[in-house]
């Protein structure tokens, strides 16, 4: 007996010594994944206008040191002048308002799986009835192992 509860308590130390002494560094994510709207296709650009009624292409590139997952793009009023803490520039405001019929756009997207790499392009129509001003267009990547970065850019809506 007792020379089994001895081979068995052995087995289960020598189980747990192999399972945590391994160096599984090389497989840890520890990097963020990337945004860039900084190239000629990227839309929109800081303080860029959009006319109601018009469709355009919001284009960015999200990267990932080893997988991308997802990624989501948010466009809200700014009614309010709040800012964001990944802001780039700030553009001249229009006054403080109250929000009648702002344009609202919130959706999520998968990437497909083993890539590294992706250009996001969504076709949106600003609808003719949303209220014009101020608003922050904000793209967000979400990589395999969940690190998420974001970024906003600020636009207006104009007539």
């Amino acid at each position: 007996m007792k020379r089994s509860f001895f081979l068995l308590l052995s087995t289960l130390a020598l189980f747990m010594q192999s399972s945590c002494s391994g160096d599984d560094s090389a497989d840890k994510d520890e990097t963020k994944p990337e945004i860039t709207i900084n190239y000629n296709e990227g839309f929109p650009q800081a303080c860029d206008q959009l006319a109601r009624g018009e469709t355009y292409h919001f284009r960015a590139m999200i990267t990932d040191n080893m997988e991308l997952a997802s990624y989501s793009l948010d466009i809200h009023n700014n009614f309010d002048h709040h800012t964001h803490d990944d802001q780039g520039a700030q553009c001249e405001l229009d006054p403080v308002k109250e929000a009648v019929n702002p344009m609202i756009f919130m959706e999520n997207y998968s990437v497909s799986e083993g890539l590294t790499s992706y250009e996001i392009n969504i076709e949106i129509t600003v609808p003719n009835e949303v209220d014009t001003g101020d608003y922050h267009c904000t793209y967000s990547v979400t990589d395999k192992t969940g690190w998420q970065s974001r970024t906003s850019i600020d636009i207006k809506i104009v007539e």
